[in-house]
């Protein structure tokens, strides 16, 4: 097995950016989730309520950071002042961020519709993934909950075969918005990993990821009008464990070391659960 792409999203639920190499340090992907979108009173705002947030693509610059959108005047924010914040909140952690300047701010809320703030997940910034899964003082900046997503082509590949069967076409990796795709010929063989090691690097598999509406829209567009992996995920990969309930794609990770990473990269099990993830059985055709 080997690794086949490198992903992050300096902006949570904006556009990716595909790597060729990457460090890891104990917050994952440097520059992965650095800066998020809120609204007024320091909510996050992901694609879940606010699909546009797919057409913004994010060149990170020297001394800017600069946003893009079909037919909008770039955005050239500023690195922000340390002394502007906000408390801000994704899901159940409150986090102390800073906040872009006001014209960035203007800009960017007249891009979306509605009154919103961008902030960064700065040096002052503090925040720790689940300690029941990830143990104890694992950092993470603005992602959902953990460091690094983990997923695997043969699984892409067994979740579009169930699609096709069903004359509901196929989707693309990019769905799924993973740090590492590695290159597998098993479908979900990951549910069986406990730990692997890239580049001298461990990582443990720490949670399955359960899947929401943003799986069902185009990335680069935020439309929901195409295909729809969901109706598979739930026929497939449904959660039979109340700790993490609904379809699952891929694995959360977290990073036991630091160093570089590289597409081809050779993946090793180091680890393995051989009781897998428990599923709830497909119901017969």
């Amino acid at each position: 097995m080997r690794v086949s792409d490198l992903f992050i999203y300096p902006l949570k639920s904006a556009r990716g950016i595909a790597l060729q190499a990457a460090d890891i340090d104990a917050y994952g992907l440097p520059g992965d989730r650095q800066a998020m979108v809120t609204d007024a009173q320091g909510h996050f705002i992901t694609q879940r309520e606010l699909p546009d947030l797919a057409r913004i693509e994010v060149r990170p610059e020297a001394k800017a950071f600069r946003l893009l959108m079909q037919g909008k005047p770039d955005i050239s924010v500023q690195p922000p002042q340390p002394e502007t914040r906000m408390d801000v909140t994704v899901w159940k952690s409150a986090v102390s961020a800073a906040v872009a300047d006001p014209e960035s701010n203007r800009q960017l809320s007249e891009w979306l519709g509605r009154e919103v703030r961008l902030v960064f997940f700065d040096g002052q910034a503090r925040r720790t993934a689940n300690a029941e899964w990830a143990g104890e003082a694992t950092p993470v900046t603005f992602t959902d909950g953990y460091q690094i997503l983990v997923t695997t082509t043969g699984s892409l590949k067994a979740l579009n075969a169930d699609l096709a069967a069903h004359g509901e076409g196929s989707v693309g990796m990019e769905r799924f918005r993973p740090n590492i795709v590695i290159d597998t010929d098993e479908a979900w063989a990951e549910d069986r990993w406990a730990a692997i090691e890239i580049a001298g690097i461990r990582f443990d598999l720490v949670k399955p990821c359960s899947r929401c509406i943003m799986t069902t829209q185009d990335q680069l567009t935020g439309s929901r009008e195409g295909p729809n992996p969901m109706p598979a995920m739930g026929r497939i990969r449904m959660s039979a464990d109340r700790r993490v309930p609904g379809p699952l794609f891929g694995w959360n990770a977290t990073p036991r070391g630091s160093g570089r990473i590289t597409i081809g990269d050779i993946v090793r099990i180091v680890e393995e659960k051989p009781e897998g993830w428990a599923l709830k059985r497909r119901a017969a055709a």
